[in-house]
C-alpha cells in the first residue's frame, strides 16, 4: 500500500472513532443521573448502568450497555424495563433481548438434532422466542401474589404506626424495615423515592404503575383521599385490611377448588406434544407424513388445526378457572 492509501485508512479510522465518541459522549449519563438512576421509576439508570431493581448491575459488557444505550427512550425498551422490574428480575432491555434470541435459536438446534428436520428445527425456535416472556409473566404473576398476601401484615403494622404516633412516611419505612420481600422493597423505593423530593401523592403512583394490584390501588387511594381531605387514616386502613384479608381467604379456597380444573387443562393441553415429540424420536418416518412433499399440503393444515384446537382448548379452561373476587 502506498503513502496515500494509507492516509486514506487511517483518516477513515479517525472519523469512526470520532463518530464512536460523540455517540457514546451523548448517550453516557452523568454523576447526577447515575445517583438518581437507582432510584427511578422502573429501576433503571438513564445510561443504562443500572438493571431492573434496586441492585445495580455488576459489570456489564461493553456490547450490552452500547444497544441499551441505542434502545434507552423507546416505547419497546420502557415496556420491557417495567416488565422486568415487576418481576424483579435483574437484566436490562439488551440483555433481555439477546436471551430471547440466545433461547430461539438455542432451541432451534435442539430441534434440528433431535428430528434431523427445519421445519421442526423452524417451530422450536419459534417455542423458544417465548420462553423467556413466559418466564417473566409467570415471576410478574408470582411477586404480585406474594406482594398481595403481605398487605394484609403492612396495613396492620402501618395502622400500629400511626396510632402510636408515627407519620405517615415513618410507617413505611417501619414496613421498609420489618417486613419480607417484596413489600419491603418496593416501601423502600417508595420512601427513597420521597426522601429525593417526591411528593407521597407520586411516590404512592410509581409504587403502583410497578405492582398492579387492585388491593394496591385502593389503599393507595385511601391514603391520597385522605391527605386531600383529612380523617382517621388508621380506622380507614384498618377497614381495607380486614377487607384485604377476606378477599386473599377467598382467593385462596377458590384456587384450591379449582387446582384439579387447571392442572387437568396442563395435562391435556400437553399430551398432543408430548406425543408428536415421543413419535418423532421413535418412529421418525411415520411423523414425517406430515411434511413430505406429496402430503404436506393435508398434513401442515392438519397440524395447524390441532394446534390451534389445543390452544383454544385452554384457554377457555383457565377461563373457566379464573373467578374474580
Amino acid at each position: 500500500m502506498d503513502a496515500n492509501g494509507i492516509v486514506i485508512v487511517a483518516a477513515g479510522l479517525g472519523v469512526l472513532l470520532l463518530v464512536a465518541g460523540l455517540i457514546l459522549g451523548r448517550t453516557s449519563p452523568s454523576v447526577v443521573e447515575e445517583r438518581l438512576g437507582r432510584y427511578s421509576e422502573t429501576g433503571t439508570m438513564m445510561g443504562g448502568t443500572f438493571v431492573s431493581g434496586d441492585v445495580a448491575s455488576s459489570g456489564p459488557s461493553a456490547l450490552s450497555d452500547f444497544f441499551n444505550q441505542l434502545g434507552e427512550g423507546t416505547d419497546l425498551f420502557g415496556k420491557i424495563s417495567r416488565s422486568l422490574a415487576r418481576a424483579d428480575i435483574k437484566l436490562r432491555a439488551a440483555e433481555y433481548l439477546f436471551l430471547i434470541a440466545n433461547s430461539a435459536i438455542g432451541m432451534g438446534i435442539v430441534g434440528f438434532i433431535l428430528t434431523r428436520t427445519f421445519a421442526f428445527a423452524i417451530l422450536a425456535a419459534i417455542f423458544g422466542l417465548f420462553i423467556p416472556p413466559i418466564y417473566v409473566a409467570r415471576a410478574q404473576k408470582k411477586r404480585l401474589t406474594m406482594f398481595d398476601n403481605q398487605l394484609g401484615d403492612m396495613l396492620n403494622l402501618t395502622v400500629n404506626g400511626l396510632r402510636a404516633g408515627y407519620s405517615t412516611m415513618q410507617a413505611m419505612e417501619a414496613v421498609s424495615r420489618e417486613l419480607p420481600s417484596p413489600i419491603s422493597d418496593e416501601f423502600r423505593r417508595v420512601v427513597q423515592e420521597m426522601q429525593l423530593g417526591l411528593t407521597m401523592e407520586d411516590a404512592l403512583e410509581h409504587l403502583l404503575r410497578r405492582i398492579t394490584s387492585d388491593d394496591l390501588d385502593l389503599v393507595v387511594t385511601a391514603i391520597t383521599v385522605q391527605r386531600e381531605v383529612g380523617g382517621n387514616l388508621a380506622e380507614i386502613l384498618d377497614i381495607i385490611s380486614f377487607t384485604i384479608r377476606e378477599r386473599v381467604r377467598i382467593k385462596g379456597e377458590i384456587a384450591s377448588l379449582t387446582a384439579q380444573g387447571r392442572a387437568t387443562a396442563w395435562v391435556i393441553s400437553g399430551l398432543p406434544i408430548a406425543l408428536m415429540l415421543l413419535l418423532f424420536i421413535i418412529n421418525r418416518e411415520y411423523m414425517m407424513q406430515f411434511f413430505n412433499p406429496e402430503t404436506r399440503n393435508c398434513g401442515i393444515p392438519l397440524l395447524m388445526v390441532a394446534g390451534i384446537m389445543v390452544i383454544t382448548g385452554f384457554g377457555i379452561t383457565q377461563k373457566i378457572v379464573a373467578i374474580d373476587i
